[in-house]
């Protein structure tokens, strides 16, 4: 096995694969060959991308670095290196508990890497990647940090304040993107509509989002995520007039409760939150509003939760998750409240709100039998070709499968008939123009 040759490991969101790709195009750059997500034996090398963000994700960061430091111990790799927010968030930590690996970095310590491979400055553009998965769709980071106050979250203290990434930086990305063959861009941010008031000093996501449709790059722009409260309205039209963008509207609620938003520090109101779902629903019909629940919280009694279960039923969302609540230190929640629920009443909750959504997600779904929707094609997995409607982000949301076609190429989009669904799949088969 070449020494010259580095595994890139990442955990986590979305944009710690972005930090990733980044990261290996500087190295690639260096004269290096790169891997991602290898096994353990594929590099003498291997660099660790760690999420910090809730229990289950810290728990697979350290299991992660523990099976990387048994092979590091045995001889089977001679270098091992640990980045990203868990090591951001305790990096003193696990240099004591884990002294096995060579060197622990931050999440703005790719030159500290960089030096420490010993590959020269300069090598790379800020918008130069490896683009790892299918190829045909990529994440684009608009802005790092976050400048909310949400109880339960932990990225403001991992990540830092909002901080925006120039428009002119963001285009030249997404140009080299589409080089790269993206087909379809997802732009991703811990707040997309405060994007642009650091630097501009005021709410920019719209203008950004017609400056990269304006480029005629892309067969879709994606959004991710929108957060409520004070929501750009000079966003919706944008959303509704121009086809590339994806009628995809993630919409991040985490409850309906009145008393359990003013307890999340969520700055919006039960009554400002059904207004702007109301009015997304009335001003881009046909949109897909995906949203996102914590279950558990502290003070979420009965009362709440019923109200929370009330308002899935009536407001229908075409696209659901729901998190049991995770308390973690030194987050706002966890310096002002106890963790009053048990495991097990969490996951009950969780679990009886997901079939709330089973029920309405199946009708929807059975709704669209016999209807053509454009599907993009991600992968092959057995005798199906995998795809996603506009409607679908991708490893989060349901799927089309269409029976394989050796002449379809992944990263097509093409019209697909419905024939058929399930809890939270389609079937369906190409169209013929």
């Amino acid at each position: 096995m070449s020494s010259n040759k580095i595994n890139i490991v990442t955990l986590g969101c979305s944009k710690n694969l972005v930090d990733s790709e980044k990261m290996m195009a500087l190295i690639k750059n260096g004269g290096y060959e790169v891997v991602h997500d290898a096994g353990v034996d594929s590099a003498r090398v291997a660099i660790i991308n760690t999420c910090g963000f809730i229990d289950d994700a810290k728990e697979e960061s350290i299991e992660t670095i523990l099976r990387f430091v048994e092979a590091r111990t045995s001889g089977r790799i001679d270098r091992l290196y640990v980045t990203g927010c868990l090591s951001q968030r305790y990096h003193m930590t696990l240099k004591e508990e884990i002294p096995e690996v060579d060197a622990y970095f931050g999440v703005s310590n790719l030159p500290e890497i960089i030096e420490e491979l010993k590959i020269g400055q300069g090598l790379s553009r800020d918008h130069e990647r490896v683009i790892t998965g299918p190829g045909h769709y990529a994440y684009m980071k608009v802005s790092e940090g976050c400048d909310r106050s949400c109880s339960f979250c932990a990225i403001p203290m991992i990540r830092g304040r909002h901080v925006s990434r120039p428009v002119e930086e963001l285009v030249a990305e997404a140009r080299y993107l589409s080089e790269k063959g993206v087909r379809e861009l997802i732009l991703i941010a811990q707040d997309l509509t405060f994007y642009g008031m650091d630097i501009y000093g005021e709410r920019r996501i719209a203008s950004l989002v017609k400056e990269l449709t304006d480029i005629k790059l892309f067969d879709w722009v994606r959004l991710h995520y929108l957060y409520p409260s004070q929501f750009p309205e000079s966003l919706i039209p944008v959303i509704k007039e121009i086809p590339e963008i994806c009628r995809y509207i993630d919409i991040p609620v985490q409850h309906i409760s009145d008393k359990m938003l003013k307890m999340m520090n969520r700055n919006h109101t039960s009554y400002q939150t059904i207004e702007l779902l109301r009015k997304l629903r009335k001003e881009i019909p046909g949109a897909a509003i995906r949203t996102t629940l914590i279950v558990g919280h502290p003070g979420e009694g009965e009362a709440e939760f019923r109200e929370l279960c009330d308002f899935v039923r009536e407001f229908r969302f075409e696209r659901l998750g729901v998190f049991a609540y995770s308390h973690e230190e030194n987050t706002p929640g966890a310096k002002k409240f106890e963790d009053e629920h048990s495991d097990e009443l969490k996951q009950r909750r969780v679990s009886e709100i997901m079939e709330i959504q089973q029920e309405i997600s199946s009708e929807i779904n059975a709704s669209l039998v016999g209807k053509v929707l454009n599907v993009m094609f991600d992968r092959r997995e057995g005798e199906w070709l995998v795809g996603r409607t506009e409607f679908d982000s991708p490893e989060i949301d349901q799927e089309v499968l269409v029976p394989d076609n050796p002449e379809i190429k992944t990263g097509t989009l093409m019209p697909v008939r419905i024939t058929g669904s399930g809890e939270f799949d389609l079937f369906g088969v190409p169209v013929t123009i």
